[in-house]
Order: C-alpha cells, then sequence, then structure tokens
C-alpha cells in the first residue's frame, strides 16, 4: 500500500507540475505556502509576502524586510515536505535580498532486486536552494527579479544535481488596484544526472494578476500557467467509452476546455483583515482527477490565515490526486516586531 501511494504521489506532481517529455526535478513546481495553495497553487501576485518571491523574485522588496517564514505539508505515505524563507534589506540603495530552502523527504522505501526479492530499504529526498533580488526600472513602475537555484536530488547512493534561475518582471503602482505579472521558471539544465543522460527541467512561462475590488473586501488573482504549451490537456481515462466490441474510444478534449486547463483562479476576503479567508480552483486538476459518477472535488482549495502582532499563521487545504488531501501550514514571522 505504501509503494502505491508512494506512485501515486510522484504521478500526481508530474501531471501538475510538466506538460509532456522528460522532465527531472518536478518538484520546483510545488508550492509549500499555505496562501499560495489555498488560492489554487500558483498565484504569483501576492504583495507583502515573504513566501512569494519563491515563485516571483520581482515581489522583492523592503516590505519584507526581516520577515521570516516556515512551511510544512505532510503528503500520503509518510512524505513531508517543508520550506523556509527569508528577506533582508541591505541598504536603502542597494535593495533587499532573498533567500529560500525546499526539502522533501520520502522516507524510507523498500529496496527489491529485478526478482522482487527484498534486499533492504533506502531513502530518497530533494533539495533546492534559492537567493533572489529584484530592482525597480528607472521612473516607472515596473519591477523586474531573479532567482538563482541550486537543486539537489538524492535516491538511495544515487545523486544529481542542478541548477537553474528565474525571471520575472512586474507591474505595481500602490494608487492602482490591478497587479500584473509575467515569470518564467526554472531555466536551467542538469550538472549531474542520475546516469549518463541529461534531462531537461520544468521550465514554465506564466501571466499573472490580481485586483482589488474597489468597497469591497475581496481580492481576485489569476494565473494562466504553462504559457509555453499550449496543448496542456491529456485525455481522461475515466472519460474514455467502448462499444460492444470492446472499442475504446479515448476522450475528445476541445479547444476552449483545453484553454481552461491554463487557467487558476483565486479570491481572498477581507485580505488585509486580522482574519482572511481564501478560496481557489484549477481547472486542470479538476479535469485531471474527475472519475465517473464519482465526486472528486479535484481543483478546489480553501483556507484561512489569522494575524497576531507580529505573527501570521495560514493554513490550506488541497486536492493532490484523488486518493489524498493535503493540508499546509504556514508561520510568518515579522522579526522587527516584538
Amino acid at each position: 500500500m505504501r509503494v502505491l501511494l508512494i506512485f501515486i504521489f510522484f504521478t500526481s506532481i508530474i501531471v501538475t507540475a510538466q506538460v509532456g517529455g522528460e522532465k527531472s526535478y518536478a518538484f520546483l513546481n510545488i508550492s509549500t505556502s499555505a496562501r499560495q495553495n489555498a488560492l489554487g497553487g500558483k498565484t504569483l501576485t501576492l504583495l507583502n509576502d515573504v513566501n512569494q518571491p519563491l515563485w516571483n523574485a520581482a515581489l522583492i522588496n523592503q516590505s519584507i524586510d526581516n520577515q521570516l517564514a516556515v512551511n510544512y505539508s505532510s503528503y500520503l505515505a509518510g512524505i513531508h515536505i517543508g520550506s523556509l524563507s527569508y528577506a533582508r534589506m541591505i541598504s536603502r540603495r542597494f535593495g533587499t535580498i532573498h533567500g529560500g530552502i525546499k526539502y522533501i523527504n520520502y522516507g524510507m522505501l523498500t529496496q527489491a532486486d529485478e526478482n522482487g526479492t527484498i534486499t533492504g530499504t533506502f531513502s530518497a529526498n530533494d533539495l533546492v536552494l534559492s537567493a533572489g533580488y529584484a530592482i525597480n526600472l528607472p521612473w516607472t513602475n515596473f519591477y523586474a527579479g531573479a532567482n538563482l537555484k541550486l537543486i539537489n536530488s538524492s535516491i538511495s547512493s544515487y545523486s544529481s544535481f542542478g541548477i537553474a534561475t528565474d525571471f520575472s518582471l512586474l507591474y505595481y503602482n500602490p494608487y492602482q488596484s490591478y497587479v500584473f505579472t509575467l515569470v518564467f521558471r526554472n531555466m536551467g539544465t542538469q550538472i549531474k544526472s542520475f546516469n549518463a543522460t541529461r534531462e531537461g527541467l520544468p521550465f514554465e512561462i506564466a501571466l499573472g494578476a490580481s485586483y482589488q475590488l474597489e468597497n469591497v473586501p475581496m481580492k481576485w488573482h489569476f494565473t494562466l500557467d504553462n504559457l509555453q504549451q499550449w496543448k496542456v490537456a491529456v485525455s481522461n481515462p475515466s472519460n474514455q467509452s467502448s462499444d460492444l466490441e470492446g472499442n475504446v474510444t479515448e476522450e475528445k478534449i476541445g479547444f476552449l476546455n483545453n484553454a481552461l486547463r491554463h487557467v487558476i483562479v483565486g479570491v481572498e476576503l477581507f485580505p488585509e483583515n486580522a482574519v482572511n479567508l481564501r478560496l481557489g480552483y484549477n481547472f486542470r486538476k479538476s479535469q485531471e482527477y474527475k472519475l465517473q459518477n464519482v465526486r472528486t472535488f479535484g481543483g478546489i482549495s480553501f483556507g484561512f490565515g489569522l494575524k497576531m502582532n507580529a505573527f501570521k499563521f495560514n493554513y490550506a487545504f488541497s486536492k493532490v490526486h484523488t486518493a489524498s488531501n493535503v493540508s499546509t501550514f504556514s508561520l510568518q514571522i515579522d522579526l522587527d516586531k516584538k
């Protein structure tokens, strides 16, 4: 059962993090922020959030100076995912730098030979270290940011090492109610592979936007992901049909269905209050997790946030697979407050 759950987990992150071809380090596209996960998993426009620069470096600024965030998710089959984010303003002239760590531990797995004979156990884990910086383009409301990421993955006695960069551009005016951003993530290569064959990284282009409603305590977030590849739809085996002769017809996915699978929507209620609520919907997950005659609620996520002086606590509930739900916990601390 444990092996089955491990397989389900890897399948779900591969489907979520890449849309075709052989890619390594798919875990780079797993969010560990409770606020981000509650809003659909790929929100790119969270201002004043020290976790967000892990996905959008252009949001690094002095408003997150000396803030620390610790995040944790417990996945199925004893898989543990954690991350840490911290930002520090060096000076008003130089600006702010951001650092992050993300770690995934898959626990102890059973080792067997080609005949299925159990020979022992082994461990597997992934690690990524990141450093980021952003600048305000002179005399504009545009900001540009970049992350440098060092990646390590190990399975038993085998290991792999890679390097990647992110680049993002953000439009933000504090006197306007909307924000726009363009993000290029995971541009890089494997330096050392598990075998002689180097695999590509899960490169992604995404557009993000947010809109704060006037006179209503509600903020909308929109993301168009995987813009580097138009066709992201994969036929769901649960939706295939067969005739009396046993001929199987796969699900046909039209233009609109495929287009919607690029869309992620999230909404925050009372975003600036001590207590706020969040709801997200990922169209692609909702289609890929769908089962016939069964309500899976795939693609739906929700959560809440609490502010208490120097502390911010966030929680998210989301679906990563029809067989599993995931809870994510985040604690953000403003180290300048007492």
